[in-house]
């Protein structure tokens, strides 16, 4: 008798819909996946796990990098590739499981409601949670400015979110933005500071000295330069209201597009800044979870010569 690959599975039955696998040694999800159905591209695969249209011994999985061992029984719903997911236009999800989820928001919506009728996140992934039969809602972990595009977390249910927002700066070990700010940097890194306090206008002022506001730190490294423009990426110590955005005009280098502490140049048409690096410990698993966002190419091509 030949002598069985040690990538294969010893149960593999088929309909038009649904593949049923036995996993015979200890590999991560994603790369199984893709040692096993040959017939799909990576990319399919992949949409299959955020679709929800994997289950392990029954169970739905979303994660890459869960760890198979052997005897598991790997389920694909190929009907569920798409599953209703959020419109990418403005929401796209990075990571799931049962207990949170990751996004990358887009320019142009809000983190939450703000009005009746005003296009939030929270909205968005409520929607996509009861198309895809999941008895949760989206919580509000941390906000992003309607303009600002980037990665953000939001609890299935309070428990996940009063955990992570009362343990934010221990839960969280890297959180990053990128910014194409005014004029050419004069300093490779450095770090501003200073006191941030909203006036009755809700216009926040930053003060050297304390003036009843919040300490604010923000460390920068310079990334790339022009005659006319930077590229900054801003390392949050502190995470207060309009702190990048206060910091950077602090500086003499307001981030282009913004029409609150900006100088009006605006080489983009949206306010330049994006959340990119996210890296937290999970809550109830002690994961450590990192993302990534790719720097908004409209950013990158102001500095291609």
């Amino acid at each position: 008798m030949p002598k069985q690959k040690s990538n294969k599975f010893h149960d593999k039955r088929r309909d038009d819909n649904c593949l049923r696998l036995q996993v015979e040694r200890e590999q991560p999800l994603l790369e199984y996946l893709l040692s096993t159905i040959s017939s799909e591209s990576r990319n399919k695969i992949k949409a299959t796990l955020r679709g929800r249209g994997v289950k392990v011994d029954g169970r739905i999985v979303t994660r890459h990098d869960f760890p198979l061992m052997p005897g598991m029984v790997v389920t694909v719903n190929k009907s569920k590739r798409t599953n209703n997911k959020p419109d990418g236009r403005y929401v796209n999800i990075v990571y799931e499981d049962r207990h949170l989820i990751v996004v990358d928001k887009a320019v142009g919506i809000l983190s939450m409601a703000a009005g009746h009728s005003s296009l939030n996140v929270k909205s968005v992934l409520d929607d996509y949670f009861h198309k895809s039969h999941q008895r949760c809602t989206a919580h509000v972990v941390h906000r992003l400015d309607r303009d600002t595009s980037g990665l953000m977390i939001y609890a299935k249910d309070m428990a996940v979110e009063q955990a992570l927002e009362h343990n934010w700066h221990q839960a969280v070990y890297d959180r990053r933005y990128v910014a194409v700010v005014s004029g050419e940097m004069e300093r490779d890194s450095g770090t501003i500071t200073s006191w941030l306090k909203d006036n009755k206008a809700y216009i926040t002022y930053s003060s050297p000295i304390d003036n009843g506001g919040k300490y604010a730190v923000t460390h920068y490294n310079t990334l790339a330069r022009t005659a006319g423009y930077s590229l900054v990426e801003y390392i949050l110590e502190t995470g207060r209201k309009n702190q990048i955005r206060v910091h950077t005009a602090d500086i003499g280098h307001p981030v282009c597009g913004d029409p609150k502490y900006g100088n009006g140049d605006n080489p983009v048409g949206r306010l330049c800044l994006h959340a990119y690096v996210l890296c937290f410990v999970h809550p109830v698993t002690g994961e450590r979870l990192e993302f990534e966002s790719p720097i908004p190419p409209a950013f990158t091509r102001l500095f291609k010569k």
